[in-house]
């Protein structure tokens, strides 16, 4: 770690711990927050930073700070969430949801077994990133995307937030389709069978307020938002 970061790191905890406190007032954090947002000097803290109910990690409670590895699975129980980073990422696991992340040969796979997660994703700074999302009925490819996805047996409901992706029902992968949205435009369900896979659907069980907390976690603004860091 070199000296920038060292400061960047310094600065972020002393507006953390003001903010505790109460000694900026709610108008002077959010001034010092989006100034510091702007300017890049918030980088992301991965592991957990919120924890509500039974929440585990493989076969281990969770813990505020405890980080998330390849090849691990996030698991919620009835009344359980958690909000947590993995590298330019965040996410906001909702209860009785199971997520794997899985990485092999350069691909990303976030594996949503079942359940309700709200995601966001940098951009990929590397064009050779390779993320996809996986559920029982669909896979989808994501470039700088934040998403929102219910995982059921026989569909999955896919809001695309804003960003870009790739859908592919797995059940007919002829039915592929490119999504572009800039603020929840284009909602869908994929079903497991079906002549018609991919079918519109509405905005449900997420707001802008979680997608907001999620983007600032790893210092980001949603692009809805009117100033800040944007895709």
């Amino acid at each position: 770690m070199n000296q920038e970061d060292i400061e960047q790191l310094a600065r972020r905890e002393t507006l953390l711990k003001l903010a505790a406190t109460g000694a900026l007032g709610a108008g002077g954090i959010l001034g010092l927050v989006r100034e510091a947002l702007s300017a890049g000097n918030l980088p992301a803290t991965p592991g957990f930073r919120r924890l509500k109910g039974p929440v585990g990690v493989d076969a281990t409670r969770a813990s505020i700070g405890l980080n998330i590895k390849p090849g691990q699975t996030v698991m919620t129980g009835e009344g359980g969430e958690a909000v947590y980073v993995i590298g330019p990422d965040a996410f906001l696991q909702r209860e009785k949801t199971k997520v794997t992340f899985e990485e092999s040969g350069g691909v990303q796979v976030m594996r949503i077994v079942t359940g309700k997660v709200l995601s966001v994703f940098g951009k990929p700074r590397d064009r050779q990133r390779n993320l996809t999302l996986a559920t029982t009925t669909a896979t989808i490819g994501i470039r700088g995307t934040g998403c929102y996805i219910e995982a059921e047996d026989a569909r999955t409901y896919f809001c695309l937030c804003y960003g870009e992706a790739e859908v592919t029902p797995k059940g007919d992968p002829k039915q592929k389709e490119t999504i572009q949205t800039k603020h929840h435009d284009h909602p869908i369900y994929i079903h497991a069978s079906g002549t018609r896979m991919i079918v519109p659907a509405t905005v449900i069980n997420h707001t802008d307020a979680e997608l907001t907390l999620l983007e600032n976690s790893v210092g980001r603004w949603p692009p809805f938002h009117g100033g800040g860091i944007k895709y």
